[in-house]
């Protein structure tokens, strides 16, 4: 058997350097594929094999089909119609809900158009008008009916007089790169502003300046979906920072780690920056998260530094600083209450509430506040002959006495 040489200087590397190697060229080629954009206009469609076919070359092409009474003519992806000597009669519009779907068995690709005329279809097809389904078919007719590159329209089945079938066989573009569906990326739990589908969104498929973040702004959140059958294919996401100095960037979060996203359990990717150098121009971050037998999903986000910003440790100085502050006030005031209660307990002789530091002036206090005789008063108070007191103490036999017999002598009167 023969046996495959290696270089010389491959020879000479320990097996650590090499996976080193590989591991830093895989990274490199990760994070330079380009991005899965959505693109520019709704005249695209996802095939069966989640590859994206883009028509927007194709946009108001032009196709007729001569019929014995009316001709069919379709504008794709914009509208289909029908012409004969009385007029013409929408069939519906291609709206931007992108009614554009795979198909299946000899069907590629189908399209929707709706709202077309309402003219006696007032009550079709969900109050939709007349209607029209476009099958496109990648390629010629079965009957070989096309002549030239274009295309041509096979065939056209009125199903009734407010909906029609078109088929339609064209020369379909060839497919791009395999987008990973049901995969979102928003500010967000439920929303997708960045990634819709597996498609980077614009304004997000490279850096722009009116969709960069202030200064002021050291962190973003963003919220990861995907479909729960397919969530295992996530890994840990990547960064790239352009230009490579002036802004230092930190991943954290469940979506930092590789954590699977599901649509009930989204996953949090942090994005922590700091202007280390103040640049006119926002740097660029580029985030791509690499997907198990998809193409990649990427993105970047912008991020203006007007000016130098401290570091992480110093933002949270103050509090610091502030907790310190707190800790010191707490315990002289604990040893102020301690050492004060224990003085008037050891050497003016005072016992209970009185004891407390600061009672004198709270008592006077609430004299002053609740009137004269009303406040608190001291113990050696009590022994003074008020009134008020006698209801506190039992009184005596001859007190008793005394009541006893002016009640009887009123009696008595």
């Amino acid at each position: 058997m023969m046996q495959s040489q290696r270089h010389p200087f491959v020879e000479s590397l320990p097996c650590s350097c090499i996976i080193i190697i590989v591991t830093a060229v895989v990274t490199q080629v990760l994070v330079g594929v380009a991005s899965v954009a959505v693109p520019s206009s709704n005249c695209y469609a996802l095939d069966n094999s989640s590859r994206i076919v883009d028509f927007s070359s194709w946009i108001g092409h032009f196709f007729e089909y001569e019929g014995k009474e009316t001709d069919v003519v379709i504008r794709f992806c914009k509208d289909v119609e029908a012409r004969s000597q009385t007029g013409y009669v929408d069939f519906g519009r291609f709206n931007n809900f992108n009614h554009f779907v795979a198909g299946s068995g000899r069907v590629d690709f189908v399209q929707g158009y709706y709202n077309g005329d309402l003219l006696n279809c007032e009550q079709s097809y969900d109050k939709l008008g007349r209607t029209a389904q476009v099958n496109i078919i990648c390629g010629s007719c079965l009957n070989g009916q096309c002549k030239g590159e274009l295309g041509c329209i096979c065939n056209v089945t009125q199903e009734s007089s407010c909906r029609i079938f078109v088929e339609l066989a064209i020369p379909c573009e060839k497919p791009g790169p395999r987008v990973f569906e049901g995969f979102t990326v928003g500010f967000h739990p439920r929303s997708w502003e960045i990634v819709y589908n597996g498609l980077t969104q614009l304004g997000y498929e490279k850096s722009h300046h009116d969709f960069s973040f202030t200064t002021e702004q050291t962190q973003v959140t963003l919220y990861m979906t995907a479909i729960a059958s397919l969530s295992t294919l996530v890994r840990k996401p990547m960064i790239k920072i352009l230009p490579e100095k002036g802004l230092e960037v930190r991943l954290s979060g469940s979506g930092a780690t590789g954590s699977p996203p599901t649509t009930l359990t989204p996953t949090l990717l942090n994005v922590e920056w700091t202007c280390q150098e103040a640049r006119d121009t926002p740097y660029e971050v580029n985030v791509t998260i690499p997907i198990e037998g998809y193409e990649p999903i990427q993105f970047f986000l912008a991020k203006s530094c007007e000016h130098r910003q401290d570091q992480r440790e110093d933002s949270t100085r103050g509090w610091a600083i502030f907790g310190i502050i707190s800790c010191i006030f707490i315990v002289a005031s604990t040893l102020f209450c301690v050492g004060g209660f224990i003085y008037k307990t050891r050497v003016e002789r005072l016992h209970g509430i009185d004891a407390l530091p600061g009672m004198t002036y709270l008592s006077a206090c609430l004299e002053t506040a609740s009137g004269v005789g009303y406040g608190y008063s001291r113990p050696e108070e009590n022994g003074s002959g008020y009134a008020s007191e006698a209801s506190w103490e039992r009184p005596s036999a001859s007190a008793q006495g005394t009541k006893k017999q002016s009640t009887r002598n009123y009696g008595s009167i």
